[in-house]
């Protein structure tokens, strides 16, 4: 039960049961007792036979003077012992505030009576249906009692009671008799949407890939008793959209006959509403306003002459919903009437709200039947788009093509995070539809943004006009370079112009073409004179002109097709066109040599990697693996955290796609709530966990355990079942589909070089198109023996259960060319950033590739230790230098701001021989003229 006001609650009791709670919390400090138990309550009723209690019991034929020994033999076996004053017991607030319920709700009642009380004690379900006392009542029934109830109680003292309670004024913001309908149902329709009349109207759009579900809903509502079902799962699923689909099915029967139709006989002729609580809530600031409208809503359903089903969306906002002192929530006025299957009621909510609302409700969530609604694949969605398509394109006026539906599902699910399927999909391709409509009707982006830089150009000359009839010395080749600017924009300008126009017309000419072609399509006979193999001839040549035209950047665009949706995704995500637009198959292809091109000396460990992700992508792996899971072996500073990094971008457009977890910090067994979330009961719960919530909301990711070797091997064995089965369940019970990532898991117990493997690497040099047969063969063999000899080493660190699940990947230790290599990629990078950043030439002497090297490969560490010589020897002076010269044209007006300088970066061997025997220094060069 929820939280209650305990004070307020026994207010509501009545004088007689107000004495009778005092009467049995002075037996219970008599006894010794903790706790105020139901039985106390029951013994001091079955004392007197003219109460409710009393008079009931007789009714049945049933005395409580038998009842009183069972109620005793129960109490003398609690433990003594309390000098203090007791408190009530948890069980017996709860059957109080059912028992409220059930007086002001079922019986009308402003007050609580003992016989509401022995009504909520037969309804519980949270009393012990063992004790001889409560089997005993149990012979009482339920039904009779609430049929009789009136007569039996007719002559008990407590009605008396209240009678004169009800002819009294009533308090301010005391409850009153429940609600009876409205004569003409005004309360239903003020707070509900008809969704059948919505359906008529064609106010819903259709459902597409959710038969199952809406199956399963429809045996839930076809039962006789819990005919309530409640939907879950994550937001954008289609929640929603399973009951939308249910209103059109209950239309569409409408007008079939009953051999034909697909609902079963019990749901024929029935209304589908949706309960809006925010209505109900809105303007309600009296004190048992809310539940008075509720209330009045509930009997206008009860009262219909049409059978009415109740849907309630984001039902978890009933917990609380109109909960204000002196009142009930929405939840409780609710579960007398679904416990007596009054109403039907379809509820839908998130896994996260039905766990923290539902479940803890015990009595509310066994009126409930949960229908679980997962995410879709990308399959299933791109078959809802399809049934989907035809409505927006009627809406937007645009054509769809299909390429650009798969686009949808797949871009969505891979690049737009934190949301479901299909919702983001179908978002997706609904913004991609506007986008191309705008477009016919609209001015292109393009030319928005041309026009706009002509007129920040001509501030800025007129800036600069202004400063020099002011008499302030103004660099003349500046101005002179901006007034061509400004003339090349306007040319620029006049060219979309005249193309935008082109463009347009050619569309309009190729949409009433195709209009043409579909009138021809559906009636051949209604246009004689028209020939089709014209109408299409013309198209062809239509379609061939504007190819002409647009290039690759067209301004008016006649159709949706994938690149209007990869545009999206660019926009929403900031994720560049690129990389979006980029062919999935061709990514895999070039991964090899991709990876080259960032990770150097490494020929051996990218050729078993690509092999093995190739293998994959092509479908050739375990359907329910992941994409694959590799164990990168090798020295400290070799390039292993550097290919997972690599391999996210590549293949998975950004490297925000890589999640990396230093297991480092997974030591201690009690550190896996970090992973999947913290159990029911503890600190945590409901947050989720870092590795489960980062795969939920990206599925196509890399995920890189770092330093896996120390991690406790209780952490080790939860990714056990994710490399077996591509699944984990968070400590939520929600699943997390792994079977689109990829697992990297990187150890250096393999610090010793192996004596054999330079010459392995740089066999590995040549291209295998270049290779003959027997060398490659040689190649496969000598890989084989090398993982070979690492086995026996990493025996000692991981169990042979999770090698056995993993494909172990050595990294050898670099060779002097292989770092020469890396400074040279790295001086590269630097080289851009200072030119993109400060507009700086940067210049480096051979002698610092090889010093860089040199310095680096003394220190041991590898590809960090580059970056250690590079971030002490080099930046320093790099930075004075481009700081100076940037100081010298803030200070120098003759200078012009806009040139670039450049700086070349030497080194001389230092006279001291030491391990750093370098000097470098950094000087600038003149411009050539």
């Amino acid at each position: 039960m929820l939280k209650v006001d305990l004070k307020r609650l026994l207010e509501r009791l009545n004088p007689y049961c107000m004495d009778v709670m005092q009467t049995a919390a002075t037996s219970t400090s008599a006894r010794g007792h903790y706790e105020v138990r139901i039985e106390h309550v029951l013994l001091v009723l079955a004392e007197d036979a003219a109460n409710d209690f009393g008079l009931i019991l007789a009714g049945f034929g049933l005395d409580g003077r038998e009842l009183a020994p069972l109620l005793e033999s129960t109490l003398s076996a609690l433990p003594g012992g309390s000098t203090g004053r007791p408190v009530m017991s948890p069980l017996l607030i709860d059957l109080l505030q059912e028992a409220w319920l059930v007086a002001s709700i079922e019986l009308g009642e402003s007050a609580l009576r003992s016989g509401a009380i022995l009504l909520a004690l037969l309804g519980s379900q949270s009393v012990d249906s063992s004790s001889p006392a409560v089997e005993y009542l149990r012979r009482v029934s339920r039904e009779q009692l609430a049929a009789r109830f009136e007569d039996l109680v007719s002559l008990s003292v407590e009605s008396a009671a209240a009678e004169r309670l009800r002819d009294a004024p009533a308090p301010a913001g005391a409850p009153g008799v429940i609600p009876g309908p409205s004569p003409t149902g005004e309360y239903l329709r003020r707070y509900t949407v008809d969704l059948c009349e919505k359906a008529r109207e064609g106010s819903i759009d259709p459902v597409f890939g959710r038969e199952e579900e809406l199956r399963r809903l429809i045996d839930i509502l076809a039962r006789r008793r819990k005919n309530n079902p409640i939907l879950v799962g994550d937001a954008g699923v289609g929640k929603t959209a399973v009951v939308e689909g249910l209103a059109l099915r209950m239309v569409e029967d409408e007008n079939q006959p009953p051999a034909e139709r697909r609902l079963p006989s019990m749901l024929w002729d029935v209304t589908l509403v949706a309960l809006d609580v925010g209505l109900l809530e809105a303007g309600a600031g009296l004190k048992g306003e809310f539940e008075d409208r509720l209330q009045r809503v509930l009997a206008d359903i009860q009262a219909s002459p049409t059978p009415i089903i109740l849907f309630i969306d984001e039902a978890h906002t009933l917990i609380g919903a109109g909960g204000r002192p002196g009142g009930s929530d929405a939840a409780n006025l609710l579960k007398p009437v679904l416990a007596r299957g009054e109403i039907r009621t379809i509820a839908a909510t998130t896994w996260r709200e039905y766990k923290r609302y539902f479940e803890r409700d015990a009595a509310l969530s066994r009126r409930f039947q949960p229908v679980v609604l997962d995410e879709p694949s990308v399959h299933a969605t791109a078959q809802i788009l399809r049934g989907l398509k035809p409505r927006y394109e009627e809406d937007h006026g645009v054509t769809i093509r299909e390429d650009a539906v798969e686009a949808a599902a797949q871009l969505a699910a891979r690049y737009i995070t934190g949301r479901f399927l299909p919702d983001k999909a179908v978002d997706l391709l609904d913004t991609a539809a506007a986008r191309v409509q705008l477009s016919l009707s609209g001015r292109p982006e393009l030319l928005d943004k041309e026009e706009r830089d002509i007129e920040d150009m001509r501030r800025e000359i007129e800036g600069l006009m202004r400063d020099r009839r002011g008499g302030l010395p103004v660099d003349e080749k500046a101005l002179h370079s901006a007034w061509a600017r400004l003339d090349a924009m306007k040319q620029e300008a006049r060219t979309l112009r005249e193309r935008w126009r082109r463009e347009k017309l050619l569309v309009e000419r190729l949409v009433t073409l195709r209009g043409v072609m579909s009138r021809v399509a559906r009636a051949p006979g209604l246009l004689r004179e028209t020939d089709p193999e014209d109408v299409r001839a013309e198209l062809a040549e239509c379609l061939v002109e504007l190819d002409r035209v647009q290039g690759d950047s067209p301004l008016v665009r006649h159709e949706v097709d994938p690149d209007t949706v990869a545009r999206v995704v660019s926009q929403w995500t900031g994720i560049p066109l690129g990389k979006v637009r980029r062919d999935e198959a061709a990514s895999v292809l070039g991964l090899k040599f991709a990876l080259r091109e960032r990770i150097r000396g490494q020929d051996t460990a990218l050729e078993i990697l690509t092999r093995a992700i190739r293998a994959s992508k092509s479908g050739l792996k375990e359907p329910d693996a992941p994409l694959g899971v590799f164990l990168l072996a090798g020295p400290s500073g070799v390039g292993k955290t550097e290919t997972a990094r690599a391999v996210s971008e590549i293949l998975f457009g950004e490297e925000a796609s890589l999640l990396a977890l230093s297991m480092s910090e997974y030591q201690e067994r009690h550190s896996v709530s970090r992973l999947i979330g913290s159990p029911p009961g503890y600190v945590g719960f409901g947050e989720g966990g870092v590795l489960t919530d980062a795969l939920r909301r990206r599925p196509y990711s890399v995920v890189l355990l770092d330093e896996a070797e120390k991690a406790h091997p209780e952490i080790l064995s939860i990714f056990h079942q994710i490399f077996d089965k591509g699944r984990v369940s968070d400590a939520e019970g929600r699943a997390v589909d792994c079977r689109h990532s990829l697992f990297f898991l990187t150890t250096t117990v393999s610090d010793q070089p192996d004596p054999d493997a330079d010459a392995l690497d740089n066999g590995a040099d040549a291209e295998p198109e270049r290779q003959s047969p027997d060398s490659a063969a040689s190649e496969d063999t000598e890989r084989r023996a090398l993982i070979e000899r690492l086995q026996p080493q990493l025996a000692e660190f991981f169990p042979q259960a999770l090698l056995a699940r993993t494909t172990i990947v050595p990294f050898l230790p670099l060779s002097p060319d292989a770092l020469q290599d890396i400074v040279s990629l790295k001086l590269t990078r630097l080289a851009i950033q200072a030119e993109e950043g400060k507009r700086m030439l940067l210049e480096f002497s051979p002698d610092v590739v090889h010093a860089v090297a040199h310095m680096a490969a003394i220190s041991g560490s590898g590809a960090r230790g580059v970056d250690n010589v590079l971030r002490v020897e080099v930046l320093p002076r790099l930075a004075e230098a481009i700081l100076r010269n940037t100081g010298h044209d803030q200070r120098d007006s003759s200078r012009e701001p806009r040139a670039q300088r450049m700086l070349r970066v030497e080194c001389t061997p230092d006279d001291a021989p030491t391990a750093l025997s370098w000097r470098f220094s950094v000087r600038e060069l003149l411009p050539e003229n």
